[in-house]
């Protein structure tokens, strides 16, 4: 459709800026990972660092990163294409405001009930370690803060991406986990001699990263011309409207948390499990904040600005250039990651106290999360545009179902394979959550263009069949190559190996005329390009 290509020339560029950005960002994040595996492996320490993060996890998933940027950045954007930006910065400050007042009454709160919210989430041969509690409660109470900070951060890049500035705000995670880096070498040590509980140091890194990401989007937010309100009127209709859509959404959100606290607390049954989980779902989301995100971020304005428009039909032009667009680049990453999953574990982690047991356990769980990336991918691009249209209800609806499912595959999966069936459960449960969501936007708008998302679903599948065989044979034989379990001997195994798999993908796509792919390609190279010439 022709009024649907200058749209998805801005998609595709914007997606190709943010990835590049986002990239940089998981690197550094795979560093923190890899910092913390080193000093703490998957032990006692990290295994209540994990269990403090699941509160804060929960909270946020509400304030900031969940429910609030699903119904702030369409409103917002709705409010910036009608009503300008004075309008907009009104929004934005109450917004903001807001969520300062409810997050530090539930941090608050959370402090005071810190210790039985912790028990609610672990199981009794967690307890039974000595110290375990009093450790998991010290951290969960030091790292709420964290939430604040992250809620406030998320609004700041809400009103960026409306605004359609993408760099700096899919950049500032990077300053997250810089800060996180430093802070646990730092501290680790300081701790140590001080006679502080060395884990100390992961919450120190997480509310000064927290801090740094939401500073540096500041100096952006200013030079846009947005200055800070101190106002909230609850009768002014914008907010009234993102108050109207994170109900459904915070409902959705809080179910889905809920599902993850029952993972939480199966995992615990198993010593080292809710790590070796912790370690693996990482390394599944790289691609989906490398990839899903991108497109999701890049697309959801221009799906907000169609929907304000009623122009529907290109609203399903762009929805499914979106998700194809995630396709190419997420079922190949599944296949690599299936394929892949042991020596990947194997180079990213296995130093210090992260032996070959923890990799045994963690390299498993992340081959059963890996076909999840689809889904999560796709949800992120679909369940926004109902935002968009202003009916939450129906993801809603389709995420408590899909949490149901969840939960019973999760029950038995996990009496099944142990922690691993809880990593397969997940998976299937965001597959089924996509194709729901997709499902239903199709009779929404229309038409959801499924010939040409199942052509390209096809031809990916067959593709990314041909560079897994690739991967798993040319793996082996660098691995003959190269024996010595030296990291640099390592990497050149994992790395070759995924370097022959791209030129067989790649190949593969040229046969095929899996046109996303090259677009892809040809907007990232370029993005490249650009960015080495500058």
């Amino acid at each position: 459709m022709p009024d649907a290509a200058h749209p998805r020339q801005r998609i595709g560029g914007a997606a190709g800026l943010i990835g590049i950005a986002t990239f940089g960002s998981r690197i550094f994040g795979l560093v923190r990972d890899q910092v913390q595996a080193a000093y703490f492996g998957t032990g006692p320490q990290f295994e209540a660092f994990v269990v403090a993060t699941r509160i804060p996890t929960l909270l946020r998933e509400l304030f900031a990163e969940g429910a609030m940027s699903a119904a702030f950045v369409p409103t917002l954007t709705r409010t910036l294409t009608k009503g300008g930006k004075e309008a907009a910065w009104r929004l934005a400050s109450q917004v903001i405001n807001g969520l300062l007042l409810i997050t530090g009454v539930v941090v608050a709160l959370g402090w005071l009930f810190a210790k039985p919210l912790t028990v609610l989430v672990v199981d009794d041969k967690f307890l039974s370690v000595p110290g375990e509690l009093d450790l998991t409660v010290w951290l969960t109470r030091m790292n709420l803060p964290f939430l604040t900070l992250i809620a406030v951060a998320a609004a700041c890049m809400g009103i960026q991406n409306a605004l359609r500035r993408f760099f700096v705000p899919a950049s500032a995670p990077a300053m997250y986990n810089v800060v996180f880096i430093l802070s646990t070498i730092v501290f680790y040590e300081v701790f140590s001699r001080a006679g502080v509980v060395p884990i100390t140091a992961l919450s120190v890194g997480m509310l000064g990263g927290g801090l740094a990401q939401l500073l540096v989007q500041i100096p952006g937010l200013r030079a846009e011309g947005y200055r800070h309100q101190w106002r909230l009127d609850f009768r002014d209709p914008a907010l009234r409207e993102v108050m109207f859509l994170m109900g459904p959404g915070t409902i959705g959100a809080a179910a889905a948390q809920i599902n993850l606290l029952v993972n939480t607390w199966l995992a615990t049954h198993e010593l080292g499990a809710a790590s070796a989980l912790r370690y693996a779902f990482t390394l599944m989301y790289l691609p989906i904040g490398i990839f899903g995100v991108s497109v999701a971020t890049a697309s959801i304005p221009e799906l907000a600005r169609q929907a304000a428009e009623g122009a529907h039909a290109a609203m399903v032009a762009t929805l499914s250039w979106g998700v194809r667009l995630m396709m190419v680049l997420s079922i190949p990453s599944i296949v690599g990651l299936m394929v892949l999953a042991h020596p990947i574990v194997e180079l990213i982690f296995q130093r210090g106290r992260f032996d070959a047991l923890s990799t045994d356990m963690t390299a498993p769980a992340l081959l059963c999360y890996a076909p999840g990336i689809i889904g999560y991918s796709i949800v992120k691009i679909v369940s926004p545009t109902f935002y968009a249209l202003s009916e939450p209800r129906t993801p809603v609806i389709v995420s408590l179902l899909t949490i149901g499912v969840n939960l019973i595959l999760n029950l038995w999966l996990n009496a099944l394979f142990g922690f691993r069936g809880l990593a397969l459960g997940t998976a299937i449960a965001a597959i089924v959550n996509a194709g729901l969501l997709m499902f239903l936007i199709s009779r929404r708008l229309g038409g959801g263009d499924f010939t040409r998302v199942s052509t390209t679903f096809v031809k990916t599948c067959v593709a990314s069949a041909a560079m897994a065989v690739a991967a798993y044979y040319s793996h082996r034989w660098l691995k003959s190559v190269f024996p010595d379990p030296s990291d640099l001997h390592r990497a050149l195994s994992v790395f070759g190996s995924i370097g022959i798999a791209m030129a067989v993908l790649a190949l593969s796509a040229q046969l095929l005329h899996i046109d996303e792919f090259k677009v892809a390609m040809s907007r990232l190279t370029g993005r490249l390009r650009r960015t080495q010439g500058t």
